[in-house]
């Protein structure tokens, strides 16, 4: 048994009561299966468009996934990077996926004003900080980023961040302002009970068993209910549940991890003089954040391995002495893993599998304003008939052979990490 406790996330989670297991007979119009950031913002989007009889069934709780144990990141775009994204769509549809990315930050901002969700929100951007001395790395995004999108980063010069993060480690940096961290699982939570007061059937404990057709719909089953659905949209993520074999066998889930310190007090300040969250410019990158209590969240590795918490602090306790030794003797009080769902092509897979049955999913560690994106197209689509989720066509259901395609990936992110070292030489 771990000597650690569950995240700090579910430590301090909102109070909520939970939502009762589904049992009975249903006829719905639209069920979505799984609660995290995918299916909730489908839900919610559904009810927001007025849209009556949704069913919402998570087969644990909801923010159970990598929605309640990501580091809190609210930023615009993809796995896939955005020079790559150019080359496979163009500038034009390229520049449309980005720039959604920042409308899904915003919605962010809006609805947790708007239904007054207690998830810590702080809206002070995130900082890329340049793990390198070369700093065109930076100088090239920056300029990309102006010129093809029209989106403003701001140089962060080397005296400058090393006023804002006490550490010889990085070089330069790049702020990104229009961007918040926040405490995913209560954001979860909150999402949640906004789509229930809306009329959204949410039920916990329910994993669907069976995704079957049914004249010109679709039939489920769980243990103790039956449901009769018009539209199915599959939102599982890294937790797979076996009901279309084409979704699933679309994804790998991948692994990564997070810890959080004791409270820190004034030797937090001390390290980290800002209120945004950090990020760095390796392609295997640590990233942290202060929470509101003092402590501090670090995370970062990938890999097909879902370790155990104190292998997971073991790891990241080495990562953070590399950036801030002053910070040795810290004890951790929280770590744990989390499965992401990725795809070969490093893009979310959004789209209609055959008639009434959806999917959203492969956010690969990007997700939080992504998900937003997939769960207002996803909406749009079943209650007005709009087409715009099209838009993500071009990045579809590629197998990931599994279980080959585990060690493919783990093989990438050592490749990437030895490429980081030898950078890190130069």
């Amino acid at each position: 048994m771990s000597g650690l406790p569950a995240s700090y996330y579910r430590a301090t989670a909102t109070a909520y009561g939970g939502f009762a297991p589904l049992t009975g007979r249903h006829a719905k119009r639209v069920v979505v299966v799984g609660g995290g950031y995918a299916g909730l913002n489908t839900a919610l989007g559904l009810a927001e468009r007025g849209v009556q009889d949704v069913l919402l069934l998570e087969q644990d709780s909801v923010g159970f996934g990598a929605s309640g144990r990501n580091g809190g990141f609210v930023f615009a775009g993809y796995s896939r990077g955005e020079e790559s994204l150019v080359e496979k769509l163009g500038l034009e549809q390229a520049k449309a996926l980005f720039l959604s990315t920042l409308g899904g930050v915003q919605l962010i901002r809006s609805r947790v004003g708007k239904y007054r969700i207690p998830c810590a929100m702080v809206d002070e951007g995130v900082i890329w900080a340049n793990w390198f001395r070369d700093p065109r790395v930076l100088r090239e995004r920056q300029q990309f980023l102006a010129e093809k999108f029209g989106v403003h980063w701001d140089w962060v010069p080397r005296a400058t961040l090393r006023e804002l993060l006490r550490t010889d480690r990085y070089s330069d940096g790049l702020w990104e302002r229009n961007a918040v961290h926040l405490h995913p699982l209560n954001y979860a939570i909150g999402l949640a009970q906004a789509a229930a007061a809306r009329g959204v059937a949410v039920h916990e404990h329910s994993p669907v068993q069976l995704l079957q057709r049914a004249g010109n719909g679709w039939r489920l089953r769980t243990s103790q209910a039956e449901i009769e659905a018009e539209h199915v949209v599959l939102c599982c993520g890294g937790y797979l549940a076996g009901l279309d074999a084409a979704v699933d066998r679309a994804v790998l889930p991948i692994a990564t991890y997070v810890m959080v310190t004791e409270p820190l007090g004034p030797r937090l300040r001390e390290c980290i003089n800002t209120r945004a969250a950090i990020y760095d410019t390796r392609f295997a990158f640590d990233y942290y954040r202060p929470l509101p209590d003092s402590r501090l969240l670090w995370g970062g590795r990938i890999s097909v391995r879902d370790r155990a918490p104190e292998r997971v602090r073991d790891l990241l306790y080495r990562d953070l002495l590399k950036v801030y030794p002053q910070l040795a003797g810290i004890h951790v009080d929280f770590a744990w893993s989390g499965l992401m769902s990725y795809a070969r092509h490093q893009m979310p897979q959004i789209g209609r599998r055959a008639d009434g049955l959806w999917y959203a999913q492969a956010f690969g560690g990007h997700g939080v304003a992504p998900t937003t994106v997939a769960g207002e197209l996803l909406a749009a689509a079943i209650a007005q008939d709009d087409d715009a989720w099209q838009r993500f066509a071009p990045f579809g259901l590629v197998s990931s052979f599994r279980p080959f395609g585990f060690a493919g990936a783990q093989a990438s992110y050592w490749w990437y990490q030895f490429k980081d070292w030898l950078a890190d030489r130069d």
